[in-house]
Formats: C-alpha cells, structure tokens, sequence
C-alpha cells in the first residue's frame, strides 16, 4: 500500500540549487532531484477508501498561490544525525495551507503529527554521519537560499515502502488561486515542477 502525504513540489530552478549542496558529507545519501519536495502533512498508509475521503476532502481547500523562497541548511537529529534538509522561508501563505490541511486529515480521524511542523527539503537521509562531519556540512553552506518561487498548487503524493527517499509519485494534484501570469511568466511555478523534472 502507498504511503501518502500532502507537499509541494520545487520548481526546476530551485532544485538545481538545491542539487549544488550535494555532496562533502560522509554517510549521506543524497535524494535524488526529481524527488525533492516539502512536505505540507504526513497522511500515511491508509485505505484506498481513506485515501478518496482525504482527496475529495482536500477539493474544499481554496488558498491564494504564493511565493517562496528556500533558505538555510539544517540537520535533524543533534546526538545521531539522521536528516540534512534547506529550509524555507518565513511565509504566512504556506502555514494557513498547511494548517488547513492538517485540519481536514485531523477531522478525518488521520492521527496528529506530535512533530512541530518545520517546512523543509529532505537533501539526504545520513547512515553513521558523526556530528562533526555533519556540523562542518552545514557551515560550509550556511548561506544558502534560492530566489523566490511561485507555489501554484500542491499535491497529493505517494511513496513506496523504500529506504527513503523515493520514488515518489504526485497521485492527485489542487490548484491554488489567483496565480498571476505576470509574476509566473517570471518565476518558474512550482506546478511546472513535475512535467520539468519527468
């Protein structure tokens, strides 16, 4: 069975500045750059009956679309890294859709996810990494961030029972309103994120 969760695709441009930290970290194995995303909420593995509950749920959501922008490096685990991920930027937009989102799945009976949400992309998932190593990591590239990108829709994703890290497949797909074509045409919409990256 599918294990699913609600994200946001990264546009083209903002993945390949992703895929620039890849690398210099001992234990890491990095995630691909097609399957790079931020998770919005974590849903699980549900029935496929479930699954069209949370799907027809998720048509009511109707959010502006909004810019963001991914900044800052960061690890998850402090005694045994596990994680390195880029952060995003502070953005009010992104956390009333993600609010609204964890709503519906709560309403659904879908459990709570004790972790404080922190949008983030997974860059890879660490195997014996030593705090040091992870800690030179992160400073090195401290300063990161992307341009601002426009976030046109998000999705319903799945993945299978894997090591981590993908393949992940967009299985339904919500558009946000509003998008407009001026500032569109001059940052790449996340929504083009799959057709670019296939």
């Amino acid at each position: 069975m599918p294990r699913l969760f609600t994200a946001l695709e990264i546009p083209r441009d903002a993945a390949l500045s992703l895929s620039l930290l890849r690398g210099g970290l001992p234990g890491a194995r990095w995630i691909d750059v097609e399957n790079y995303h931020l998770t919005l909420r974590f849903i699980g593995d549900v029935p496929g009956h479930v699954a069209d509950e949370i799907a027809n749920a998720l048509d009511r959501v109707h959010r502006p679309s909004f810019s963001l922008a991914l900044t800052g490096v960061g690890a998850f685990g402090q005694k045994k890294p596990h994680a390195v991920w880029a952060g995003a930027s502070a953005s009010p937009d992104l956390a009333a859709l993600q609010g609204e989102i964890d709503r519906i799945c709560q309403r659904l009976g879908i459990p709570a996810d004790p972790r404080k949400f922190m949008p983030h992309v997974t860059l890879a998932r660490l195997r014996n990494s030593t705090p040091l190593d992870v800690a030179q990591y992160l400073s090195a590239r401290g300063n990161f961030s992307t341009l601002p990108f426009r976030i046109g829709r998000f999705v319903l994703m799945s993945s299978r029972d894997s090591v981590g890290g993908g393949p992940y497949i967009v299985e339904e797909a919500w558009p946000l309103s509003g998008t407009d074509a001026r500032a569109s045409s001059l940052v790449a919409s996340a929504s083009d994120a799959s057709r670019i990256m296939r």
